[in-house]
């Protein structure tokens, strides 16, 4: 076998190395409990919520945990057909973070008695195909993306912040922490070349994001 054929076999082999990874690392994300590489905000909190109290933040922590594993889901795409290595190494490793915010947002909706999202496959494999296609688009449009869609998770924690009992101090320490994280993030993509998606596209992500949270609050 020639060098050239040698070369474009091995990268073969890595890409195809890398869909099964990115297929395992989903599969864990839907089915497997996450586990938090850092205490979660809420630990050391305490405050009593009545019945109805702890359905409200039970739903808008669902729709938190569902955001998560969309996270999960768009920095593997987007790292599984990032054409930089180096680029490739930062979405693994704000994968990584988002982990944390996964087993977070899990473990507080345990402990506020209601479940997480049934739909858990569906979100995943959505929020995939959006990450393929904004890596297919090229590097400079996957960081607009990161970009765009962490200063709407930004803003949408914001409005849980708002909704959150005042009582519930575990879940607004959590949400808190993330939205402090989501915001570097988008940071971070701009600094590292972003080009701003158009605004159809934003509208788009916008409308899918509603959708999304509208059906996860209650199922």
């Amino acid at each position: 076998m020639h060098q050239t054929e040698t070369s474009a076999h091995l990268l073969q082999l890595d890409f195809r190395d890398r869909c099964l990874a990115a297929l395992d690392q989903g599969l864990r994300t839907v089915f497997a409990p996450a586990r938090a590489g850092r205490p979660s905000p809420a630990a050391g909190t305490a405050g009593e919520l009545d019945p109805a109290q702890a359905r409200e933040a039970g739903a808008l922590m669902r729709v938190n945990h569902v955001g998560e594993i969309c996270a999960q889901a768009l920095y593997q795409s987007q790292a599984l057909f990032s054409r930089s290595g180096s680029l490739r190494r930062h979405f693994e490793e704000a994968a990584s973070e988002e982990l944390d915010h996964l087993a977070w947002t899990a473990e507080r909706v345990a402990q506020l008695g209601t479940h997480t999202s049934h739909l858990a496959p569906l979100w995943w494999a959505g929020a995939f195909a959006w990450g393929s296609l904004a890596g297919l688009a090229g590097d400079d449009w996957s960081l607009g993306f990161v970009v765009e869609t962490e200063r709407q998770v930004e803003a949408h924690l914001a409005s849980h912040l708002d909704r959150l009992p005042a009582d519930d101090a575990a879940s607004r320490a959590i949400v808190d922490q993330m939205k402090r994280e989501e915001a570097a993030h988008a940071d971070a993509a701009l600094a590292a070349g972003a080009r701003p998606l158009p605004a159809p596209v934003q509208g788009l992500m916008r409308l899918a994001a509603k959708v999304m949270t509208t059906v996860a609050h209650h199922v």
